[in-house]
């Protein structure tokens, strides 16, 4: 096995373009001695050492500021030399690198801080109840449906990095009063009570063909558990529940469904033959609407409400225009993705308090790195083809409000307006309005891709008001 100081003098030579020295060239490198960091501390913190891969770990107690910390303590090779010295500020609000040379030998190492952070990121219970966690009271609250057994709940909990956590995560604990649970790291610790409430009427329900929550597709799943974290006694509940009325849907004032489905869900027939879960609730849907009940549709779930009487009798005004991609080979987004809010619409409950871009205009959904699958369940306007010549004849036919329109004018955000008692439905069928990326490219930052969840908040207040 070659030594790392093999594949630095490789380095070297290629970086210096030495490609072969003849008996006339004074070619010598002294490759002789070492380059370690044997000892480092900050503000008198000591580091932690890895030599495999020459890094260097420093924990500071949580809230510690890291802009301006002295090298308290430096010991290197023997006669070795650092491009830092004892006494030197360094800013570590981000990592930084240190240049361990040895005559014509050098090492780089990277040395970076971590806060003893003792915070619990995620719990969700049965691997199907998330909790909605509030960081500045340290408390969790989680909503099960009435048929959980509250004395014997599995919680899995994702606690800070390093940090340890009591009771452990994955064991079956008795909620039937409040627990606390104690996350210790290094020298932070938190204490968090969770209380799990017995849902018998949820408020919100987000419906799925899947069984539970855990057995949802990745997009659906993303949706959902922003949902069940966001928005108080609200659960998941499948179709067949919605059918057999399993839940109890008299105090419900929403129903949440995100349908994907790779390669898209083209129209009216396609649809029909892949929500058979959905349309055989037709009834109890149809009932929970005419009594009051609002629904936000997003993705190809915006075929629902043809299906359930709110465009009269006829089925055939379901989105003329659909298509969608793979989750796996989702498309990168190289920038922003955005449709345009309809010509009156600007002041509309759902574009408030949005991530503002170039154009006032325009919804901006994502962020370059990103990658979506542009699943899209839209009405094409024109003459040409789909039936609806104009926006003005695509209310006239559906008795919808248009919200948003793509670049061509297709009409991608759409409301039912609440009206002689039956609930509101705001439907969006832009494949800008997406969930779940597989990856995220290098460098990736979030900024616009926030304005998904803002307008699904703005959903929910405005249909449940």
């Amino acid at each position: 096995m070659k030594s790392i100081y093999s594949y630095i003098l490789f380095a070297l030579v290629a970086m210096l373009g030495l490609t072969a020295c003849d008996k006339n060239d004074d070619c010598k490198l002294d490759l002789t001695g070492n380059c370690l960091i044997e000892e480092i501390s900050l503000n008198g913190y000591a580091g932690t050492i890895d030599l495999a891969t020459r890094s260097i770990v420093v924990r500071l107690p949580e809230g510690t500021p890291a802009s301006q910390m002295t090298v308290t303590s430096l010991k290197i090779s023997d006669g070795a030399t650092a491009n830092i010295a004892q006494g030197q500020v360094l800013n570590m609000t981000e990592a930084q690198a240190i240049r361990v040379r040895m005559n014509d030998l050098y090492l780089d190492w990277n040395i970076s801080v971590l806060h003893d952070e003792a915070k619990i990121l995620s719990f969700v219970a049965n691997d199907i109840y998330t909790g909605i966690i509030d960081q500045e009271n340290k408390t969790i609250t989680v909503y099960v449906p009435a048929s959980v057994d509250v004395k014997s709940i599995i919680p899995t909990i994702e606690v800070s990095v390093n940090a340890s956590i009591s009771p452990i995560s994955g064991a079956a604990t008795d909620f039937s009063a409040p627990v606390t649970y104690t996350v210790t790291n290094n020298t932070a610790e938190s204490k968090y009570v969770v209380t799990v409430y017995s849902i018998g009427r949820p408020k919100a329900v987000f419906v799925g063909a899947a069984s539970d929550m855990s057995k949802l597709d990745p997009e659906a799943q993303a949706a959902c558990s922003w949902m069940l974290a966001n928005v108080p006694e609200s659960m998941y509940a499948s179709f067949a529940d919605i059918q057999s009325e399993q839940i109890d849907l008299s105090e419900c004032k929403i129903i949440w469904w995100h349908y994907h489905k790779d390669g898209g869900v083209d129209g009216h027939d396609a649809f029909a033959a892949n929500a058979v879960e959905a349309l055989a609730a037709t009834n109890q849907l149809r009932s929970f609407y005419e009594n009051g009940g609002s629904f936000f549709l997003t993705r190809y779930a915006t075929n629902l409400p043809s299906f359930i009487g709110v465009t009269g009798d006829d089925e055939w005004t379901t989105p003329n225009n659909c298509w969608g991609q793979n989750e796996d080979g989702a498309e990168l987004c190289g920038g922003p993705w955005s449709f345009r809010i309809f010509d009156g619409q600007n002041g509309h409950a759902l574009w408030q308090n949005l991530v503002a871009g170039d154009n006032a205009q325009e919804v901006y959904c994502t962020d370059a790195g990103y990658h979506i699958t542009n699943s899209t369940a839209q009405y094409h306007i024109g003459t040409d083809w789909g039936g609806y010549d104009n926006h003005a004849a695509w209310e006239a036919r559906t008795g919808g409000k248009i919200l948003g329109v793509g670049g061509d004018g297709a009409v991608v955000a759409w409301e039912y307006p609440a009206h002689d008692g039956r609930g509101g439905i705001i439907c969006i069928g832009s494949g800008c309005y997406d969930w779940y990326s597989y990856t995220y490219e290098a460098g990736y930052v979030e900024n616009f891709h926030k304005n998904i969840a803002i307008i699904t908040q703005n959903a929910f207040n405005y249909l449940t008001k």
